[in-house]
């Protein structure tokens, strides 16, 4: 018997510096759904407790963590740790691990300046159309106010790459 089928995408951890401008950021900006207020978790027994320490190991002490919701109901979990700091250049893209996450909207300029106007940046001037004069469909990459790296495409992953992008 062969297990082997698609999994659903359920949430990601996004590390920042500043929890509540952060929720202010994702909820302003993006128009994501905050779904449970930023609280403190501490290095202690408790269920929560013990799977971090699980995770990060000993030491950690605590750290603040807000829960949000996209508009296709994946999770996004923003973390803050003790004297986080934000990287000098967060885009080390030749590095093993993830280095961006996409959002979809239609009006890609009207995102990509809302992100600006909100203390985040380009990594594009201009968004890039897939397709230049046959087809809409383009991307710009931006960074968030906290250096995470934010790809926004104006139409479907499976629709843009279905159409043969790179040839």
């Amino acid at each position: 018997m062969n297990n082997v089928y698609p999994r659903n995408f359920s949430h990601i951890g996004i590390s920042v510096t500043d929890l509540e401008q952060a929720v202010k950021f994702y909820t302003d900006v993006m128009g994501w759904y905050l779904i449970m207020e930023p609280t403190e978790i501490q290095e202690d027994d408790s269920a929560i407790g013990t799977m971090c320490s699980d995770v990060f190991g000993a030491g950690w002490e605590s750290f603040r963590i807000a829960h949000l919701s996209t508009g296709d109901r994946i999770g996004v979990e923003l973390f803050q740790f003790k004297n986080q700091t934000n990287p000098e250049d967060n885009f080390e893209y030749w590095k093993t691990g993830i280095f961006h996450f996409c959002v979809q909207d239609p009006n890609v300029e009207e995102l990509a300046e809302r992100i600006v106007e909100a203390g985040g940046k380009r990594r594009m001037e201009k968004p890039r159309y897939y397709y230049p004069g046959e087809k809409p469909y383009r991307m710009i990459y931006m960074e968030d106010p906290f250096g995470n790296i934010v790809e926004i495409y104006s139409h479907s992953y499976e629709l843009i790459y279905s159409e043969g992008a790179y040839q």
